[in-house]
């Protein structure tokens, strides 16, 4: 099960108290109150609630049936002087690009895109002085406590995106090593997979989204849950059904993608598209692939991904959009 987004609460250790304790023996003058030397010792720091990165991990599944997460309070202080032990941190594992926010303000308090990024995201509390610095022994203070979101954006360089059944599961899986699950109704892919397409001595990530259908923007279909895991690419593939299979109208669908990338993000929109016209190998495509071309006014590139047709020069568009999105 693909798991990319949950809500966690989180608590930080509670600092130990410090301790009141006087040291007196038989050789020592009474001190203050007749109670000899103050050596009460300081409390430990509560240990810190830590989110970082693992490689190994690729989806928040790990933390889905845990709710909260608690690090352990510092011990108490003790006397002769001797510091309680600090808590031990508590660390979350999560996957690249993932996005932590705090769920009260909706603030990103970062995001993790790199195997070595950490955060803390909520500091265990100090602990208490003892009253070898003070008259009075004082309490440790408490751990911080947040309620947190964890979002996971796939980081991938190209986004294939379509509408349902327009092939792109099939297109994944005959340019890179992904072997997604493939079949002739709605929404077979139930959540974004990733391939590795390596040529010329180079390689780079894509991820097959899941169908877009109209008002994904408002969350209709496999909705934004989906769309977000487009935002860090470089490049989009823009994938059309030419054949029009199930009465559908290529431009229609080509239009309606387009607006729901608007909708949901300007930043999303304006990202570079490679259009590719799939299922050309089927004979009604020649033709809706004519009337394509006369109403929109991209650059198209005719493939059947089912035939592997075409397909290289499609790759070789990719990386150049690659190349000058780096440039």
């Amino acid at each position: 099960m693909f798991i990319d987004k949950i809500e966690i609460a989180i608590k930080a250790g509670k600092g130990g108290n410090g301790v009141n304790s006087f040291y007196r023996d038989k050789f020592m003058r009474p001190g203050r109150k007749g109670k000899g030397r103050p050596d009460g010792g300081d409390g430990g720091k509560g240990g810190d609630i830590i989110i970082k990165v693992d490689a190994y991990i690729h989806t928040l599944l790990d933390l889905y049936y845990r709710k909260s997460f608690s690090a352990q309070p510092g011990l108490n202080g003790e006397g002769n002087d001797r510091k309680g032990r600090n808590g031990q941190d508590c660390i979350i594992k999560v996957p690249a690009g993932t996005v932590v926010k705090d769920k009260s303000s909706g603030f990103i308090l970062r995001d993790l895109k790199s195997e070595t990024d950490t955060l803390i995201a909520a500091k265990g509390g100090e602990g208490g002085k003892g009253n070898t610095h003070a008259d009075l022994a004082t309490q440790g203070k408490e751990g911080e406590y947040r309620d947190i979101i964890l979002e996971l954006k796939l980081i991938a360089d190209v986004g294939i995106i379509g509408f349902p059944n327009s092939g792109k599961s099939t297109l994944l899986t005959n340019i890179s090593n992904a072997r997604p699950k493939i079949a002739s109704y709605p929404f077979t892919t139930k959540s974004p997979i990733l391939g590795i397409v390596k040529r010329n001595d180079s390689s780079f990530v894509v991820a097959d989204i899941p169908g877009i259908i109209c008002d994904a923007h408002k969350g209709k279909g496999l909705g934004f849950e989906f769309l977000r895991h487009i935002e860090r690419t470089k490049v989009l593939i823009h994938l059309i059904d030419m054949a029009g299979e199930s009465g559908r109208d290529p431009v229609v669908d080509y239009e309606a993608i387009n607006k729901e990338l608007k909708l949901y993000s300007k930043k999303l929109s304006d990202k570079p598209q490679v259009v590719a016209a799939n299922k050309m190998d089927i004979s009604s495509a020649e033709d809706n692939l004519k009337i394509f071309k006369k109403r929109v006014s991209a650059e198209v590139i005719p493939i059947s991904a089912q035939e592997k047709d075409n397909l290289e020069v499609l790759l070789d568009k990719i990386q150049r959009k690659l190349q000058e999105s780096c440039s």
